[in-house]
């Protein structure tokens, strides 16, 4: 009975010793997109031949990691035909407190800082694919910091931004929505 005992210890402690603290939840969620569905023109750019309203999604994340100080925001359209993809938003020194952005939300009120977007207007940029190119993949990414503050300034590339982000989150939460025109 022992050694039953002492290899279903030792064989749960091999198979819990592969999970990482995380992996049963951080997760992000919205009441304004869905995953694998196409967004409303609400979340559509206002500019470059698209009309929509220009508003980000609200975002709600849950199960945060354990150690997070501080959270970051991403929007990015891998699909844009540009060889490097297009940011629709970065956003990082985001309070750990918050896990809930509304619909349209002012970061910087919340202490943030928010970089330019592909279009060169601070914040976020919406949706505005090439009419006729095909549905193109938004990836809403909330990054969990063990720090409470990137030390980057608002002027730095966005690409900076996401190596840092890559070299140091503690786990990422991530929702892909699409959209065409």
């Amino acid at each position: 009975m022992r050694k039953v005992r002492s290899l279903i210890l030792s064989a749960s402690i091999v198979i819990l010793s592969g999970l990482s603290v995380n992996s049963f939840g951080f997760e992000l969620t919205s009441t304004d997109i869905k995953e694998g569905q196409k967004m409303s023109t609400d979340f559509e750019f206002s500019g470059f031949g698209c009309d929509g309203g220009n508003v980000s999604p609200q975002l709600s994340w849950s199960d945060v990691p354990v150690g997070t100080k501080s959270f970051a925001i991403t929007a990015y359209d891998p699909d844009a035909p540009t060889g490097s993809g297009w940011w629709h938003w970065v956003s990082f020194n985001i309070p750990a407190h918050v896990t809930t952005l509304r619909r349209g939300v002012d970061l910087p009120l919340l202490g943030a800082v928010e970089l330019s977007s592909d279009y060169g207007s601070t914040g976020f940029g919406g949706a505005c694919p090439p009419e006729g190119h095909g549905m193109h993949r938004y990836q809403f990414i909330v990054w969990a910091l063990p720090v409470e503050k990137l030390d980057l300034s608002s002027s730095v590339s966005s690409a900076i931004v996401g190596y840092t982000l890559n070299s140091m989150a503690i786990d990422t939460a991530k929702l892909t929505a699409t959209y065409n025109r």
